[in-house]
């Protein structure tokens, strides 16, 4: 099975994220071209760690998706799984060639350099992304989506699906997911910040490709630890004040939490920054990159005033992301679904897979 290989024409798929903080799944029916929501669930991981769930804990998680899959009465087993961007390499080359063959084996020769693990254990995937492009003398060269995962973890993903007693059609990378589901077809250059439980992750997409991908081992976890040892108060009631804007206004003698937002979010700050000046220090066609929007993602973009703070601190706009916007749902769901949205973008993004 390729990393992003497609499946035949159904009706309904699931599409599901585990992740640190638990698994994640939404069912979306294929009506007439457009995603409705038919179901979704979310649970808690029964063990320590998301590397657990997908090795010692194999049995017991299928046991527990299967549980998930029953509460949340799903009507499908085709399933699109979402590999975290921590997980799996991905760069852009150049390489040159006219025909078919002359690409696929410059590929190979360039995943071999710069791949760090042999090529046998890897499932490459790669993607065309300007074949108009020419270097020196006038030579063809053609840019090309460079992806690999490490076949073990494919392997575990198709047992889990197995156990579970689902048909596994395809994995999905993080990336690729949020952009289905937060950018659809706008071409302009967008950073995408996933802050999740223990891990951020932040994208630069341009035309619909994820032209850069950092993630780094810090997240909304860390957040609710600093509130809980700054205020000497339990890890869940810390957990709620991070999403109460006067709770928060309480670190501060002034209704401005600029300040304490900068404190608490140091390391995802640098990041940002660093991964900004990254993009945009390169060019093109001799005139520089620049970010035109930024999209918030993950459990933790709910902090209080975050895009208006991420606004003011990189001055580029930066908005919530919404994942069920090119979703059909009942109106009457949409105060819990903006509620939860911001866990769910990788989940939605894989069940719009094969929709679109």
């Amino acid at each position: 099975m390729g990393l992003f290989s497609k499946s035949p024409s159904q009706k309904s798929y699931l599409g599901i994220d585990i992740g640190q903080s638990g698994i994640k799944l939404v069912e979306l029916k294929n009506e007439k071209g457009r995603a409705r929501l038919v179901t979704y669930a979310y649970a808690g991981l029964p063990s320590e760690s998301f590397d657990k769930a997908l090795t010692q804990d194999l049995d017991k998680t299928a046991a527990f998706l299967k549980k998930i899959l029953e509460k949340s009465r799903s009507t499908t087993k085709m399933t699109i799984a979402a590999l975290p961007i921590s997980a799996v390499f991905s760069s852009i080359i150049s390489v040159p060639g006219s025909t078919d063959k002359e690409i696929k084996d410059a590929i190979q020769l360039q995943a071999k350099k710069l791949i760090p693990v042999p090529l046998d254990e890897v499932t490459l995937d790669s993607k065309i992304i300007d074949s108009e492009s020419t270097g020196e003398g006038g030579k063809k060269v053609t840019r090309v989506l460079l992806t690999g995962a490490p076949k073990n973890l494919v392997e575990r993903y198709l047992e889990l699906a197995k156990k579970a007693g689902l048909e596994l059609i395809s994995l999905e990378t993080e990336a690729f997911a949020q952009i289905r589901s937060l950018i659809g077809k706008d071409r302009t250059s967008i950073m995408v910040i996933d802050i999740g439980s223990s891990r951020t992750n932040i994208s630069v997409i341009e035309k619909g490709i994820p032209f850069l991908n950092r993630s780094i081992a810090t997240g909304g976890a860390g957040v609710t630890q600093t509130i809980s040892k700054t205020l000497s108060i339990p890890y869940e009631q810390a957990e709620n004040m991070k999403r109460d804007i006067r709770a928060m206004q309480s670190f501060t003698q002034t209704s401005d939490i600029s300040l304490i937002l900068q404190t608490l979010l140091k390391p995802i700050i640098d990041e940002i920054r660093y991964s900004f000046n990254l993009y945009q220090g390169q060019t093109e066609n001799g005139q520089a990159k620049r970010i035109d929007k930024i999209i918030l993602t993950g459990g933790s973009a709910l902090l209080p005033r975050l895009p208006e703070f991420v606004t003011q601190l990189m001055n580029v706009n930066a908005y919530l992301g919404d994942p069920w916007a090119r979703v059909i749902y009942p109106q009457d769901l949409r105060p819990i679904l903006d509620e939860i949205g911001p866990r769910f973008t990788v989940a939605i993004g894989c069940a719009m897979r094969d929709i679109e």
